[in-house]
Protein backbone atom coordinates (compact mmCIF):
# COMPACT_ATOMS: atom_id res chain seq x y z
CA UNK A 1 0.00 0.00 0.00
CA UNK A 2 1.04 3.60 -0.56
CA UNK A 3 2.42 6.11 1.91
CA UNK A 4 2.05 9.88 1.87
CA UNK A 5 5.60 10.41 0.50
CA UNK A 6 4.85 7.90 -2.25
CA UNK A 7 1.70 9.84 -3.09
CA UNK A 8 3.67 13.10 -3.31
CA UNK A 9 6.11 11.50 -5.75
CA UNK A 10 3.22 10.15 -7.84
CA UNK A 11 1.71 13.63 -8.08
CA UNK A 12 5.01 15.15 -9.20
CA UNK A 13 5.45 12.48 -11.85
CA UNK A 14 1.91 13.12 -13.13
CA UNK A 15 2.25 16.91 -13.27
CA UNK A 16 5.35 18.53 -11.76
CA UNK A 17 4.37 22.06 -12.76
CA UNK A 18 0.77 21.92 -11.59
CA UNK A 19 0.01 24.39 -8.83
CA UNK A 20 -0.25 22.70 -5.44
CA UNK A 21 -0.39 25.53 -2.89
CA UNK A 22 -0.90 29.28 -3.27
CA UNK A 23 0.01 31.21 -0.12
CA UNK A 24 -1.85 34.51 0.25
CA UNK A 25 -0.52 37.14 2.66
CA UNK A 26 -2.22 40.05 4.40
CA UNK A 27 -0.44 42.57 2.17
CA UNK A 28 -1.82 40.88 -0.93
CA UNK A 29 1.41 39.19 -1.96
CA UNK A 30 1.21 35.58 -3.11
CA UNK A 31 3.63 32.66 -3.27
CA UNK A 32 2.91 29.72 -5.56
CA UNK A 33 4.30 26.24 -4.93
CA UNK A 34 4.02 23.73 -7.73
CA UNK A 35 3.98 20.04 -6.89
CA UNK A 36 7.68 19.86 -7.76
CA UNK A 37 8.41 22.96 -5.65
CA UNK A 38 6.66 21.45 -2.64
CA UNK A 39 8.44 18.11 -2.91
CA UNK A 40 11.78 19.84 -3.46
CA UNK A 41 11.31 22.11 -0.44
CA UNK A 42 10.27 19.10 1.64
CA UNK A 43 13.37 17.20 0.53
CA UNK A 44 15.60 20.12 1.49
CA UNK A 45 13.91 20.34 4.89
CA UNK A 46 14.34 16.60 5.41
CA UNK A 47 18.07 16.92 4.75
CA UNK A 48 18.37 19.72 7.31
CA UNK A 49 16.44 17.87 10.00
CA UNK A 50 18.76 14.84 10.19
CA UNK A 51 16.24 12.50 11.80
CA UNK A 52 15.64 8.75 11.74
CA UNK A 53 12.60 6.65 10.91
CA UNK A 54 10.04 6.84 13.70
CA UNK A 55 11.38 10.03 15.30
CA UNK A 56 8.67 12.38 16.58
CA UNK A 57 9.25 15.96 15.46
CA UNK A 58 7.27 18.84 16.93
CA UNK A 59 6.58 21.71 14.53
CA UNK A 60 6.03 25.19 15.97
CA UNK A 61 6.21 27.43 12.92
CA UNK A 62 4.43 30.59 11.82
CA UNK A 63 5.56 30.81 8.20
CA UNK A 64 3.23 28.63 6.12
CA UNK A 65 5.83 27.91 3.41
CA UNK A 66 8.28 26.65 6.01
CA UNK A 67 5.58 24.72 7.84
CA UNK A 68 4.39 22.89 4.71
CA UNK A 69 7.95 22.01 3.69
CA UNK A 70 8.95 20.86 7.17
CA UNK A 71 5.77 18.83 7.65
CA UNK A 72 6.29 16.80 4.50
CA UNK A 73 10.06 16.83 5.02
CA UNK A 74 9.67 14.98 8.31
CA UNK A 75 7.59 12.36 6.51
CA UNK A 76 10.12 12.02 3.68
CA UNK A 77 12.75 11.25 6.31
CA UNK A 78 10.51 8.66 7.95
CA UNK A 79 9.67 10.78 10.97
CA UNK A 80 6.36 11.66 12.58
CA UNK A 81 5.40 15.35 12.38
CA UNK A 82 3.08 16.97 14.90
CA UNK A 83 2.05 20.60 14.43
CA UNK A 84 1.48 22.69 17.55
CA UNK A 85 0.34 26.29 17.89
CA UNK A 86 2.98 28.92 18.49
CA UNK A 87 2.60 31.20 21.47
CA UNK A 88 0.31 34.20 21.00
CA UNK A 89 -1.30 36.71 23.32
CA UNK A 90 -4.32 34.37 23.42
CA UNK A 91 -2.28 31.51 24.91
CA UNK A 92 -1.12 32.29 28.45
CA UNK A 93 2.68 31.79 28.72
CA UNK A 94 2.43 29.72 31.91
CA UNK A 95 -0.16 27.41 30.37
CA UNK A 96 1.86 27.11 27.18
CA UNK A 97 5.01 26.27 29.14
CA UNK A 98 3.25 23.68 31.29
CA UNK A 99 1.67 22.08 28.24
CA UNK A 100 5.04 21.88 26.51
CA UNK A 101 6.49 20.30 29.64
CA UNK A 102 3.72 17.70 29.57
CA UNK A 103 4.50 16.98 25.94
CA UNK A 104 8.20 16.44 26.61
CA UNK A 105 7.36 14.06 29.43
CA UNK A 106 4.74 11.99 27.61
CA UNK A 107 5.74 12.09 23.96
CA UNK A 108 9.53 12.42 24.28
CA UNK A 109 10.05 14.01 20.84
CA UNK A 110 13.40 13.77 19.11
CA UNK A 111 13.39 17.33 17.83
CA UNK A 112 11.48 20.62 17.81
CA UNK A 113 11.48 22.47 14.49
CA UNK A 114 10.66 26.17 14.39
CA UNK A 115 11.30 29.16 12.14
CA UNK A 116 13.04 32.55 12.54
CA UNK A 117 9.74 34.38 13.17
CA UNK A 118 8.97 32.55 16.41
CA UNK A 119 12.26 30.88 17.38
CA UNK A 120 13.07 33.27 20.24
CA UNK A 121 9.57 32.95 21.69
CA UNK A 122 9.75 29.16 21.49
CA UNK A 123 13.12 29.08 23.24
CA UNK A 124 11.82 31.31 26.00
CA UNK A 125 8.76 29.16 26.61
CA UNK A 126 10.48 25.79 26.75
CA UNK A 127 10.65 24.33 30.28
CA UNK A 128 13.86 24.96 32.21
CA UNK A 129 16.39 22.17 32.09
CA UNK A 130 15.07 20.48 28.97
CA UNK A 131 17.55 19.05 26.48
CA UNK A 132 15.24 18.91 23.46
CA UNK A 133 17.18 19.78 20.28
CA UNK A 134 15.71 22.83 18.57
CA UNK A 135 16.19 23.33 14.84
CA UNK A 136 15.41 26.68 13.16
CA UNK A 137 14.40 26.22 9.53
CA UNK A 138 13.90 29.05 7.08
CA UNK A 139 12.18 28.73 3.70
CA UNK A 140 13.84 25.83 1.90
CA UNK A 141 14.08 25.31 -1.83
CA UNK A 142 15.79 22.86 -4.15
CA UNK A 143 15.60 19.12 -4.37
CA UNK A 144 18.04 17.75 -1.86
CA UNK A 145 18.25 13.98 -2.03
CA UNK A 146 16.88 11.98 0.89
CA UNK A 147 17.30 8.23 1.24
CA UNK A 148 14.00 6.33 1.29
CA UNK A 149 13.51 5.35 4.96
CA UNK A 150 11.31 2.42 3.96
CA UNK A 151 8.16 3.61 5.71
CA UNK A 152 5.16 1.27 5.56
CA UNK A 153 1.50 2.09 5.08
CA UNK A 154 0.69 1.11 8.67
CA UNK A 155 3.47 3.25 10.15
CA UNK A 156 2.35 6.30 12.10
CA UNK A 157 2.35 9.21 9.65
CA UNK A 158 1.54 12.05 12.03
CA UNK A 159 0.17 13.02 15.42
CA UNK A 160 -2.83 15.28 15.85
CA UNK A 161 -3.14 16.69 19.34
CA UNK A 162 -6.70 16.79 20.62
CA UNK A 163 -8.00 20.21 21.58
CA UNK A 164 -7.92 21.20 25.22
CA UNK A 165 -6.72 24.02 27.42
CA UNK A 166 -3.21 22.61 27.40
CA UNK A 167 -3.44 21.72 23.73
CA UNK A 168 -1.33 18.65 24.34
CA UNK A 169 -3.71 16.37 26.16
CA UNK A 170 -3.51 13.40 23.83
CA UNK A 171 -1.56 12.80 20.63
CA UNK A 172 -3.80 11.02 18.12
CA UNK A 173 -1.73 8.54 16.07
CA UNK A 174 -2.73 8.26 12.41
CA UNK A 175 -1.11 5.94 9.89
CA UNK A 176 -0.43 6.61 6.22
CA UNK A 177 -3.16 4.13 5.27
CA UNK A 178 -5.72 5.69 7.60
CA UNK A 179 -5.09 9.17 6.23
CA UNK A 180 -5.08 8.19 2.56
CA UNK A 181 -8.19 6.01 2.95
CA UNK A 182 -9.99 8.72 4.88
CA UNK A 183 -9.16 11.44 2.37
CA UNK A 184 -10.66 9.20 -0.31
CA UNK A 185 -13.80 8.43 1.72
CA UNK A 186 -14.42 11.99 2.85
CA UNK A 187 -13.62 13.24 -0.63
CA UNK A 188 -16.38 10.99 -1.94
CA UNK A 189 -18.81 12.55 0.55
CA UNK A 190 -18.11 16.07 -0.77
CA UNK A 191 -17.75 15.07 -4.44
CA UNK A 192 -14.10 16.13 -4.32
CA UNK A 193 -12.00 16.01 -7.50
CA UNK A 194 -8.56 17.20 -8.56
CA UNK A 195 -10.30 20.11 -10.30
CA UNK A 196 -11.47 21.57 -6.99
CA UNK A 197 -9.95 24.70 -5.48
CA UNK A 198 -9.93 24.65 -1.67
CA UNK A 199 -9.59 28.02 0.07
CA UNK A 200 -8.69 27.98 3.75
CA UNK A 201 -7.55 30.16 6.64
CA UNK A 202 -7.80 27.31 9.17
CA UNK A 203 -4.83 26.56 11.46
CA UNK A 204 -2.97 23.37 10.55
CA UNK A 205 -2.68 22.23 14.17
CA UNK A 206 -6.41 21.45 14.19
CA UNK A 207 -7.93 18.48 12.35
CA UNK A 208 -10.28 20.55 10.18
CA UNK A 209 -7.41 22.66 8.89
CA UNK A 210 -4.89 19.84 8.66
CA UNK A 211 -7.07 17.31 6.85
CA UNK A 212 -9.81 19.20 4.97
CA UNK A 213 -7.82 22.40 4.50
CA UNK A 214 -4.40 20.93 3.72
CA UNK A 215 -3.87 17.20 3.24
CA UNK A 216 -7.00 16.43 1.22
CA UNK A 217 -6.31 19.04 -1.48
CA UNK A 218 -2.56 18.36 -1.60
CA UNK A 219 -2.85 14.56 -1.67
CA UNK A 220 -5.87 14.73 -3.96
CA UNK A 221 -3.98 16.77 -6.53
CA UNK A 222 -6.25 19.80 -6.24
CA UNK A 223 -5.26 23.44 -5.79
CA UNK A 224 -5.05 24.84 -2.25
CA UNK A 225 -5.24 28.56 -1.51
CA UNK A 226 -3.97 29.02 2.04
CA UNK A 227 -3.69 32.00 4.38
CA UNK A 228 -2.77 32.58 8.01
CA UNK A 229 -5.64 32.52 10.51
CA UNK A 230 -4.15 35.62 12.12
CA UNK A 231 -4.21 37.48 8.82
CA UNK A 232 -7.80 36.37 8.24
CA UNK A 233 -8.92 37.71 11.62
CA UNK A 234 -7.37 41.08 10.75
CA UNK A 235 -8.97 41.10 7.29
CA UNK A 236 -11.85 38.60 7.02
CA UNK A 237 -12.58 39.72 3.49
CA UNK A 238 -9.31 38.22 2.22
CA UNK A 239 -10.93 34.78 2.31
CA UNK A 240 -13.77 35.88 0.05
CA UNK A 241 -11.42 37.77 -2.27
CA UNK A 242 -9.30 34.64 -2.62
CA UNK A 243 -12.38 32.59 -3.47
CA UNK A 244 -13.42 35.17 -6.04
CA UNK A 245 -9.99 35.57 -7.63
CA UNK A 246 -8.99 31.89 -7.63
CA UNK A 247 -12.35 30.31 -8.42
CA UNK A 248 -12.70 28.58 -5.06
CA UNK A 249 -15.05 25.61 -4.86
CA UNK A 250 -14.79 24.26 -1.29
CA UNK A 251 -14.23 25.96 2.07
CA UNK A 252 -14.50 24.64 5.63
CA UNK A 253 -15.52 27.03 8.42
CA UNK A 254 -16.47 26.82 12.10
CA UNK A 255 -19.95 28.21 12.80
CA UNK A 256 -18.74 31.51 14.28
CA UNK A 257 -17.01 32.36 10.99
CA UNK A 258 -20.34 32.65 9.15
CA UNK A 259 -21.47 35.38 11.56
CA UNK A 260 -18.01 36.94 11.63
CA UNK A 261 -17.81 37.23 7.85
CA UNK A 262 -21.37 38.51 7.54
CA UNK A 263 -20.77 41.17 10.17
CA UNK A 264 -17.21 42.25 9.37
CA UNK A 265 -16.85 42.24 5.59
CA UNK A 266 -17.83 45.67 4.28
CA UNK A 267 -16.34 45.89 0.80
CA UNK A 268 -17.97 43.40 -1.55
CA UNK A 269 -17.36 45.27 -4.80
CA UNK A 270 -16.26 42.85 -7.49
CA UNK A 271 -16.70 39.75 -5.34
CA UNK A 272 -17.99 36.72 -7.21
CA UNK A 273 -18.58 33.66 -5.02
CA UNK A 274 -20.70 31.73 -7.51
CA UNK A 275 -17.87 29.26 -8.16
CA UNK A 276 -18.35 27.75 -4.69
CA UNK A 277 -19.88 24.30 -4.43
CA UNK A 278 -19.91 24.18 -0.62
CA UNK A 279 -19.11 26.08 2.53
CA UNK A 280 -18.87 23.28 5.10
CA UNK A 281 -19.83 24.16 8.70
CA UNK A 282 -17.81 22.04 11.11
CA UNK A 283 -16.09 21.81 14.54
CA UNK A 284 -18.79 23.72 16.47
CA UNK A 285 -22.55 23.30 16.97
CA UNK A 286 -24.22 24.38 13.72
CA UNK A 287 -26.93 27.06 13.80
CA UNK A 288 -29.42 27.67 11.01
CA UNK A 289 -29.51 31.38 11.84
CA UNK A 290 -25.79 31.64 11.03
CA UNK A 291 -26.35 30.04 7.64
CA UNK A 292 -29.25 32.37 6.89
CA UNK A 293 -27.29 35.46 7.92
CA UNK A 294 -24.36 34.44 5.71
CA UNK A 295 -26.52 33.55 2.71
CA UNK A 296 -28.50 36.78 2.92
CA UNK A 297 -25.41 38.94 3.37
CA UNK A 298 -23.61 37.52 0.32
CA UNK A 299 -26.57 36.64 -1.91
CA UNK A 300 -25.65 39.36 -4.40
CA UNK A 301 -22.15 37.89 -4.60
CA UNK A 302 -23.52 34.49 -5.64
CA UNK A 303 -23.95 32.62 -2.35
CA UNK A 304 -27.04 30.40 -2.30
CA UNK A 305 -28.52 28.34 0.57
CA UNK A 306 -27.65 25.08 -1.18
CA UNK A 307 -23.95 25.91 -0.78
CA UNK A 308 -24.24 25.75 3.02
CA UNK A 309 -23.57 22.23 4.27
CA UNK A 310 -22.47 20.74 7.59
CA UNK A 311 -20.11 18.07 8.87
CA UNK A 312 -19.37 16.33 12.17
CA UNK A 313 -15.70 15.50 12.61
CA UNK A 314 -12.96 14.58 15.06
CA UNK A 315 -9.24 13.83 15.01
CA UNK A 316 -9.78 10.25 16.17
CA UNK A 317 -11.45 9.33 12.86
CA UNK A 318 -8.81 11.35 10.97
CA UNK A 319 -11.50 13.96 10.31
CA UNK A 320 -15.03 13.48 8.98
CA UNK A 321 -17.69 11.36 10.66
CA UNK A 322 -20.68 12.75 8.77
CA UNK A 323 -21.29 15.13 5.90
CA UNK A 324 -24.53 16.64 4.66
CA UNK A 325 -25.03 16.27 0.89
CA UNK A 326 -23.24 18.84 -1.23
CA UNK A 327 -25.58 20.77 -3.50
CA UNK A 328 -28.40 21.15 -1.00
CA UNK A 329 -28.71 23.07 2.27
CA UNK A 330 -28.06 21.26 5.53
CA UNK A 331 -31.39 19.86 6.75
CA UNK A 332 -33.10 21.46 9.73
CA UNK A 333 -35.93 20.35 12.00
CA UNK A 334 -38.04 22.37 14.44
CA UNK A 335 -38.61 20.51 17.72
CA UNK A 336 -40.41 21.09 21.00
CA UNK A 337 -37.88 22.64 23.39
CA UNK A 338 -39.27 21.11 26.58
CA UNK A 339 -39.33 17.57 25.17
CA UNK A 340 -35.76 17.99 23.98
CA UNK A 341 -34.37 19.44 27.21
CA UNK A 342 -36.35 17.44 29.77
CA UNK A 343 -37.09 14.15 28.01
CA UNK A 344 -34.15 13.90 25.59
CA UNK A 345 -36.63 13.39 22.77
CA UNK A 346 -37.09 15.07 19.40
CA UNK A 347 -40.75 15.98 19.00
CA UNK A 348 -41.40 17.88 15.74
CA UNK A 349 -43.08 21.24 16.29
CA UNK A 350 -44.05 24.39 14.46
CA UNK A 351 -41.61 27.33 14.60
CA UNK A 352 -42.32 29.47 17.64
CA UNK A 353 -41.17 30.53 21.12
CA UNK A 354 -41.66 27.01 22.55
CA UNK A 355 -39.59 25.32 19.84
CA UNK A 356 -36.08 25.45 18.46
CA UNK A 357 -34.45 24.71 15.14
CA UNK A 358 -31.79 22.00 14.99
CA UNK A 359 -29.37 21.49 12.11
CA UNK A 360 -28.32 18.08 10.85
CA UNK A 361 -24.66 17.35 10.20
CA UNK A 362 -25.64 14.77 7.60
CA UNK A 363 -25.33 10.99 7.32
CA UNK A 364 -22.15 9.05 8.13
CA UNK A 365 -19.53 9.13 5.37
CA UNK A 366 -18.49 5.86 3.68
CA UNK A 367 -16.79 3.48 6.12
CA UNK A 368 -18.19 5.12 9.27
CA UNK A 369 -20.93 3.93 11.64
CA UNK A 370 -22.66 6.10 14.25
CA UNK A 371 -24.68 4.87 17.21
CA UNK A 372 -26.49 6.76 19.99
CA UNK A 373 -26.77 5.08 23.40
CA UNK A 374 -28.25 5.76 26.82
CA UNK A 375 -26.37 5.76 30.14
CA UNK A 376 -26.53 1.96 30.21
CA UNK A 377 -24.91 1.73 26.75
CA UNK A 378 -28.19 0.57 25.21
CA UNK A 379 -28.81 1.73 21.61
CA UNK A 380 -31.46 4.42 21.33
CA UNK A 381 -34.02 4.71 18.54
CA UNK A 382 -34.32 7.50 16.01
CA UNK A 383 -35.11 10.82 17.68
CA UNK A 384 -33.81 9.98 21.16
CA UNK A 385 -30.89 11.99 22.55
CA UNK A 386 -27.93 10.19 24.10
CA UNK A 387 -24.19 9.67 23.88
CA UNK A 388 -22.71 9.50 20.38
CA UNK A 389 -20.48 6.51 19.54
CA UNK A 390 -18.44 6.08 16.37
CA UNK A 391 -16.86 3.11 14.61
CA UNK A 392 -14.73 3.73 11.53
CA UNK A 393 -12.53 1.93 9.04
CA UNK A 394 -10.02 4.74 9.51
CA UNK A 395 -10.18 4.93 13.31
CA UNK A 396 -6.96 6.16 14.89
CA UNK A 397 -4.25 3.77 16.09
CA UNK A 398 -4.30 5.10 19.65
CA UNK A 399 -3.02 7.98 21.76
CA UNK A 400 0.75 8.33 21.56
CA UNK A 401 2.43 6.83 24.64
CA UNK A 402 -0.95 6.86 26.40
CA UNK A 403 -2.26 3.26 26.50
CA UNK A 404 -4.42 4.21 29.47
CA UNK A 405 -6.23 6.90 27.50
CA UNK A 406 -6.53 4.63 24.45
CA UNK A 407 -8.19 1.77 26.31
CA UNK A 408 -10.53 4.14 28.13
CA UNK A 409 -11.70 5.72 24.87
CA UNK A 410 -13.34 2.55 23.55
CA UNK A 411 -16.15 0.33 24.73
CA UNK A 412 -17.20 -2.80 22.90
CA UNK A 413 -15.31 -1.62 19.83
CA UNK A 414 -17.01 1.78 19.72
CA UNK A 415 -15.20 5.09 20.23
CA UNK A 416 -16.91 7.20 22.90
CA UNK A 417 -16.91 10.70 21.46
CA UNK A 418 -18.03 12.58 24.56
CA UNK A 419 -20.70 14.31 22.46
CA UNK A 420 -24.46 14.19 22.91
CA UNK A 421 -26.91 14.10 20.06
CA UNK A 422 -29.33 11.92 18.14
CA UNK A 423 -30.05 10.32 14.80
CA UNK A 424 -32.95 11.79 12.86
CA UNK A 425 -34.05 10.17 9.61
CA UNK A 426 -30.60 8.70 9.06
CA UNK A 427 -28.69 11.91 9.75
CA UNK A 428 -26.76 12.93 12.86
CA UNK A 429 -27.69 15.96 14.95
CA UNK A 430 -24.99 16.99 17.44
CA UNK A 431 -26.15 18.98 20.47
CA UNK A 432 -22.95 19.53 22.43
CA UNK A 433 -20.23 18.13 24.66
CA UNK A 434 -21.38 15.86 27.46
CA UNK A 435 -18.84 17.31 29.89
CA UNK A 436 -20.12 20.86 29.26
CA UNK A 437 -23.78 20.00 29.79
CA UNK A 438 -25.50 22.12 32.45
CA UNK A 439 -28.37 20.47 34.31
CA UNK A 440 -30.80 22.89 35.92
CA UNK A 441 -33.67 21.31 37.81
CA UNK A 442 -33.45 18.16 35.69
CA UNK A 443 -33.41 20.12 32.43
CA UNK A 444 -30.48 19.84 30.02
CA UNK A 445 -28.95 23.15 28.99
CA UNK A 446 -26.32 23.22 26.25
CA UNK A 447 -23.89 26.12 26.74
CA UNK A 448 -23.56 26.79 23.01
CA UNK A 449 -27.26 27.65 22.81
CA UNK A 450 -26.86 30.35 25.44
CA UNK A 451 -23.56 31.61 24.05
CA UNK A 452 -25.18 32.14 20.66
CA UNK A 453 -27.76 34.42 22.31
CA UNK A 454 -25.15 36.30 24.34
CA UNK A 455 -23.07 36.99 21.24
CA UNK A 456 -25.97 38.94 19.73
CA UNK A 457 -25.80 41.52 22.54
CA UNK A 458 -24.29 44.87 21.62
CA UNK A 459 -21.13 45.49 23.63
CA UNK A 460 -20.17 41.83 23.92
CA UNK A 461 -17.05 41.14 21.90
CA UNK A 462 -18.11 38.71 19.13
CA UNK A 463 -17.34 35.11 19.93
CA UNK A 464 -15.97 35.92 23.39
CA UNK A 465 -18.62 34.61 25.76
CA UNK A 466 -19.08 31.34 27.65
CA UNK A 467 -21.78 29.70 29.71
CA UNK A 468 -21.17 27.08 32.38
CA UNK A 469 -22.82 25.58 35.42
CA UNK A 470 -21.83 25.77 39.08
CA UNK A 471 -23.32 23.70 41.85
CA UNK A 472 -25.84 25.39 44.16
CA UNK A 473 -25.96 23.38 47.41
CA UNK A 474 -29.02 25.30 48.59
CA UNK A 475 -31.17 24.44 45.57
CA UNK A 476 -29.55 21.08 44.93
CA UNK A 477 -29.04 21.82 41.25
CA UNK A 478 -26.76 23.93 39.05
CA UNK A 479 -26.84 27.66 38.45
CA UNK A 480 -26.05 29.11 35.04
CA UNK A 481 -23.15 31.57 34.90
CA UNK A 482 -22.24 33.61 31.84
CA UNK A 483 -18.92 35.35 31.32
CA UNK A 484 -18.70 37.82 28.44
CA UNK A 485 -15.78 39.97 27.30
CA UNK A 486 -16.18 43.60 26.33
CA UNK A 487 -14.00 46.47 25.14
CA UNK A 488 -15.53 49.04 27.48
CA UNK A 489 -14.15 49.72 30.95
CA UNK A 490 -17.04 51.96 32.00
CA UNK A 491 -18.82 50.33 35.01
CA UNK A 492 -22.24 51.67 34.05
CA UNK A 493 -21.91 50.40 30.49
CA UNK A 494 -20.88 46.99 31.81
CA UNK A 495 -23.98 46.86 33.99
CA UNK A 496 -26.10 47.67 30.95
CA UNK A 497 -24.40 44.89 28.98
CA UNK A 498 -25.01 42.42 31.81
CA UNK A 499 -28.69 43.38 31.90
CA UNK A 500 -28.92 43.02 28.12
CA UNK A 501 -27.34 39.56 28.36
CA UNK A 502 -29.97 38.47 30.87
CA UNK A 503 -32.75 39.78 28.62
CA UNK A 504 -31.35 38.08 25.52
CA UNK A 505 -31.14 34.71 27.27
CA UNK A 506 -34.57 35.08 28.85
CA UNK A 507 -36.16 35.99 25.52
CA UNK A 508 -34.39 33.31 23.52
CA UNK A 509 -34.66 30.39 25.94
CA UNK A 510 -36.40 29.28 29.10
CA UNK A 511 -33.19 29.46 31.15
CA UNK A 512 -32.71 31.77 34.12
CA UNK A 513 -29.16 33.08 34.37
CA UNK A 514 -27.98 33.32 37.96
CA UNK A 515 -24.86 35.44 37.39
CA UNK A 516 -23.38 37.44 34.52
CA UNK A 517 -19.74 38.55 34.60
CA UNK A 518 -18.70 41.20 32.08
CA UNK A 519 -14.92 41.10 31.90
CA UNK A 520 -11.93 42.59 30.11
CA UNK A 521 -10.68 41.35 26.74
CA UNK A 522 -8.51 38.22 26.88
CA UNK A 523 -9.99 37.12 30.22
CA UNK A 524 -11.20 33.91 28.61
CA UNK A 525 -8.77 31.10 27.86
CA UNK A 526 -8.59 29.37 24.49
CA UNK A 527 -7.85 25.74 23.70
CA UNK A 528 -5.14 24.81 21.22
CA UNK A 529 -7.74 24.68 18.45
CA UNK A 530 -8.79 28.27 19.12
CA UNK A 531 -12.01 27.53 20.98
CA UNK A 532 -12.93 29.16 24.27
CA UNK A 533 -12.43 26.68 27.13
CA UNK A 534 -15.55 26.50 29.29
CA UNK A 535 -13.83 24.41 31.96
CA UNK A 536 -10.94 26.87 32.28
CA UNK A 537 -13.39 29.78 32.47
CA UNK A 538 -15.33 27.98 35.20
CA UNK A 539 -12.17 27.34 37.22
CA UNK A 540 -11.05 30.94 36.83
CA UNK A 541 -14.47 32.28 37.80
CA UNK A 542 -14.66 30.02 40.87
CA UNK A 543 -11.21 31.25 41.94
CA UNK A 544 -12.70 34.71 42.35
CA UNK A 545 -11.44 36.24 39.12
CA UNK A 546 -14.92 37.14 37.83
CA UNK A 547 -15.77 40.61 36.61
CA UNK A 548 -18.71 42.95 37.15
Amino acid sequence: MSTIPHRLHELVEAGPNREAIRLVALDGSQTVLTRADLLGAAGAAAAELDIRRGDLVILVQQDLHTLAATFFGVMLAGGIPSILPFATEKLHPDRYRSSMEALLTIAQPALLATDPEVADDVRGLLPDGNDLPLRVLDRTEGAAGVADPGAAAEDTALLQHSSGTTGLQKGVMLSHRQILDHVAAYGQAVDFTAEDVIVSWLPLYHDMGLIAGFLMPVLGGARLVLMSPFDWVRDPGMLLRAISEQGGTLCWLPNFAYNFLAGKVRDTDGLDLASMRAFVNCSEPVYAASHRQFAERFAEQGVTPDMLTASYAMAETVFGVTQSPVGQPARTVWVDRRSLREDDTLVPAQPGPASEELVSSGPPIPGVEVRVVDAGFNPLPDGRVGDILVRSQTMFSGYYNRPDATSGAFREGWYQTGDRGCIHEGEVIVLGRKKDLIIVGGKNVYPSDLERLVNTVEGVHPGRAVAFGVANPRSGTEDVVIVAETNTADPDERKQIAAAVRRAVAQGSDVAVRQVAVVDRDWLIKTSSGKISRSAAREKWLSGAGGS
